[in-house]
């Protein structure tokens, strides 16, 4: 297994790290141990030594299948990361005890790396008016905490609010090369490099839509470097960025597992013919969206309280990705009732200000024609 020297910190971890939040499940939705943990022991064998959890995974169940499964393994030969549920902390009490409730679910007297988890600028000035980081500190020094960061979900100018504000550890972002201009995206990676914060990588296949292509996409990696997946297309473009330390899978099967290990146990970076074929598979899918939103918001707010945005990012989505489940999962969960595309009067308010001179109007109809039917 290829590792990655974290300078900063002075350790060396394995450039494929095991996340936890996607283990094979039974039809009650509890974790399959017997198959998670023979994915793990595959893992762990053939070097990888940086294992991610969090306190909301698996229903709150994956802290504990971890803390155990690696209980197999000398504590030495590994890093465990978990994460301060940040929406939990409604006082500064909250931290310490949510802190030892996971340790003992981990049955850990340290964790390696933890993270302020999903943090925005909102829920960020939060945690500092709290005193959260000055507590993280107090556990680091107890050694309780080996390494402080935090995980990132909110636009760049937020990141780098954040990422500049003290001297972290590390921290964790979205990226994947369809992801580059979205929240931190490449702006933040480079920002990263320049303050020298070792960087880990979360969604390097975006949720697995860059995992599976028709044919007339996935042609331009085959005419290329015939053979291989096309998941590890992702997940080298990814570890091609030398700052990238770790790059997070949430592994759901065996084969997955292999297919990461083989990527990365003699990891190659990209070469030039390669990176023009991404980027040939970038255009093909970016043709496939269902408008031209920009997620710009200028057509906001509705007067009739439609997100606009969500749903066409929605739509959109659905369209570059063919991905049904996931699509069909997001118009229910992520676009409440109130806010969705039938709620449009066609008062035209958003079309005046659109600068894409998009047909709202009709487009949002059509949104709700085709994710109603999924």
């Amino acid at each position: 297994m290829k590792n990655r020297k974290l300078d900063k910190l002075d350790i060396e971890a394995s450039l494929l790290g095991f996340g936890c939040m996607r283990f094979p499940t039974l039809e009650d939705d509890s974790i399959d141990v017997e198959q998670a943990e023979e994915m793990l022991d595959v893992a762990y064998k053939n070097g990888v030594n940086y294992f991610d959890t969090a306190y909301g995974y698996h229903g709150g169940k994956s802290e504990e299948f971890v803390g155990k499964a690696l209980d197999r393994y000398d504590r030495s030969s590994y890093y465990l990361a978990t994460k301060l549920p940040c929406w939990l902390v409604k006082e500064t009490e909250d931290v310490q005890r949510l802190f030892e409730e996971q340790l003992t679910r981990l049955n850990k007297d340290y964790v390696d790396f933890y993270l302020l988890h999903a943090l925005n600028k909102k829920q960020f000035d939060r945690m500092v008016d709290l005193g959260v980081l000055e507590i993280c500190d107090k556990l680091k020094k107890e050694g309780k905490i080996k390494y402080f960061g935090f995980s990132f979900h909110d636009d760049y100018d937020a990141f780098k609010y954040i990422l500049e504000y003290r001297d972290w550890d590390f921290c964790q972002i979205q990226l994947n090369y369809m992801d580059t201009d979205i929240q931190a995206g490449m702006e933040g990676y480079e920002l990263t490099e320049k303050l020298d914060i070792p960087l880990v990588i979360m969604e390097p296949i975006k949720g697995g839509n860059l995992a599976n292509y028709p044919e007339n996409i996935s042609k331009h990696f085959e005419a290329v470097t015939p053979g291989m997946s096309t998941a590890s297309w992702a997940m080298r473009w990814i570890a091609s960025l030398p700052n990238v330390k770790v790059v997070l899978s949430g592994m759901s099967t065996m084969e997955q597992v292999v297919d990461n290990i083989a990527t990365y146990k003699n990891f190659k970076p990209l070469n030039s013919s390669e990176y023009e074929a991404v980027a040939r598979v970038v255009d093909e899918l970016a043709r496939r969206a269902k408008n031209g939103c920009t997620s710009c918001e200028y057509c906001m707010p509705c007067p009739s309280g439609v997100d606009i945005p969500g749903n066409f990012n929605v739509w959109n989505n659905y369209g570059i990705y063919d991905n049904k489940g996931e699509s069909k999962w997001r118009w229910k969960e992520n676009i409440k009732d109130e806010a969705k595309a039938k709620q449009c009067v066609e008062c035209g308010q958003c079309e005046e200000l659109c600068p894409q001179n998009l047909s709202i109007i009709e487009d949002l109809k059509k949104v709700q024609e085709e994710l109603d039917a999924l």
